[in-house]
């Protein structure tokens, strides 16, 4: 008897780009069309914009963990993994599970949506003492081990010791890393009012980046606004500096200076996930070379989007491409889906257009700057902007309740600043969090997809 089997489609990534193909499969194939499986170490959708508001307090890490298992429609089986290699030639996705299994999962479709990881470079001591913002745990370790620095200085009975555990660091004048910055400082600015023994001055935090302006994107005099209120609260700015060296105590600046810190935040940049160079194709910058459907050519059924992926901006045109940011990603997740289902369906796939709505970017409390559309507001408009913007960009009804209950509890009552428990007896650093290690070469992908095939034989 032949047994007819359904085609299947697996997604990788469970970003924005990942999250709305996945849904708008489910919501448009019929059951019997083809089965979906989605490849994520957790089954949540992170709403990463609002990450610094988890290292800061004023959000619970639950309040942007959106779950996939709440949609009604739910029936995407789900591997809780990350994909570490992928085999073009023999439609395989290499998986390595939370438990450390690797698999071998086939595929007739597949779109790689991996995201990005946190760029770094050769500098000597750095993977081994910063923290990145890139994951929740990354943003509930990070809070905790701000507030274990106040404790230890309000212990400590060494002036050196607790000038050093006061003096912050943030590497990054893009939006993370200046809203890093922002919320943070903002953080130990209310908290040291209930340490009576600490100096308020002795806090410190600065804010640096290698490029000449601080978030270029927003144009010069919305960039001149974020660095006015940043330095009017005391943040050190220093543009065209870089960190030479880190160390467990103190960070050298490319300029010389050498500043006594236990905190060294790295946000410069991210690059495209290590899964896409496993696949031997074209790439630019890192990103895997797609056309304007987000095909990879030469390969059918091969997808990719989102930050992995040189997606052409048909907008902008002259050879552009999207930038790596959420609002691209899910505009892009909802059109692979259409042309995930038109290969499917023996239709025509559509091309990827979207004009950038603008940018905005919260620096905590009613601090802002905005530039919807093109128009630049700064104070409380451009907060009600940021906030609404991002508060009607989560998916779903309970994500919004919780985040506006917490926004409004925060605003009324204020932080506690209790650690929670997360920073653990051995420090976790960048390196731990984001398993760039843990990806295979083509070579190793081909070679274990051959000994599986030839095992089965």
């Amino acid at each position: 008897m032949d047994i007819v089997t359904r085609p299947r489609i697996l997604v990788v990534g469970a970003g924005f780009a990942g999250v709305e193909c996945v849904r708008r499969l489910e919501r448009r194939l019929s059951p019997d069309e083809a089965d979906v499986t989605l490849v994520t170490p957790f089954s949540y959708q992170l709403y990463l914009p609002l990450l610094p508001q988890v290292a800061s307090g004023v959000l619970t890490p639950q309040s942007i963990a959106l779950s996939l298992r709440r949609s009604k429609r739910y029936r995407t089986r789900i591997i809780p993994g990350g994909a570490i290699g992928v085999d073009l030639r023999s439609k395989v996705c290499v998986v390595r599970t939370i438990t450390d299994e690797i698999v071998n999962e086939p595929y007739d479709y597949i779109v790689l949506a991996p995201g990005s990881v946190t760029r770094t470079f050769d500098i000597p001591g750095l993977t081994d003492t910063a923290f990145g913002m890139k994951t929740l745990a990354e943003a509930a370790y990070i809070r905790d081990h701000v507030i274990s620095q106040l404790d230890l200085a309000d212990a400590s009975q060494d002036p050196a010791e607790r000038a050093s555990r006061l003096q912050f660091v943030v590497v990054g004048g893009g939006y993370a890393g200046t809203e890093t910055a922002a919320c943070l400082q903002l953080l130990t600015h209310n908290a040291v009012k209930r340490y009576p023994r600490l100096d308020p001055g002795l806090i410190k935090w600065h804010l640096i980046d290698v490029a000449p302006k601080l978030m270029p994107e927003l144009g010069d005099k919305l960039g001149r606004s974020a660095q006015e209120i940043l330095r009017r609260r005391g943040i050190e700015i220093s543009l065209g500096t870089s960190v030479a060296k880190a160390a467990p105590e103190e960070v050298t600046f490319t300029d010389g200076r050498v500043v006594p810190t236990r905190t060294l935040i790295w946000t410069a940049g991210v690059v495209a996930s290590p899964l896409i160079a496993t696949l031997g194709a074209e790439t630019v910058r890192g990103r895997l070379a797609v056309t304007s459907r987000m095909c990879l050519p030469g390969h059918d059924g091969v997808f990719a989007l989102g930050d992995a992926a040189a997606v052409p901006d048909e907008v902008k045109g002259e050879g552009a491409v999207c930038p790596p940011t959420a609002q691209h990603a899910m505009r892009q997740g909802r059109i692979v889906a259409d042309n995930v289902m038109a290969s499917l369906r023996g239709q025509e796939m559509q091309p990827y257009r979207h004009k950038d709505l603008g940018l905005v970017v919260d620096l905590g409390g009613t601090d802002a700057v905005s530039k919807p559309l093109g128009i630049e507001l700064r104070g409380l408009p451009a907060q009600a902007v940021a906030r609404g913007y991002h508060w009607s960009a989560l998916r779903t009804g309970v994500a919004k309740a919780r985040v506006l209950t917490n926004w409004t509890l925060n605003a009324l009552a204020g932080d506690d600043f209790v650690r929670t428990g997360f920073q653990a007896r051995r420090p976790a650093k960048l390196k731990d969090f984001e398993y760039t290690d843990s990806y295979l070469s083509p070579e190793q992908v081909r070679a274990h997809v051959e000994g599986r095939d030839s095992r089965a034989g």
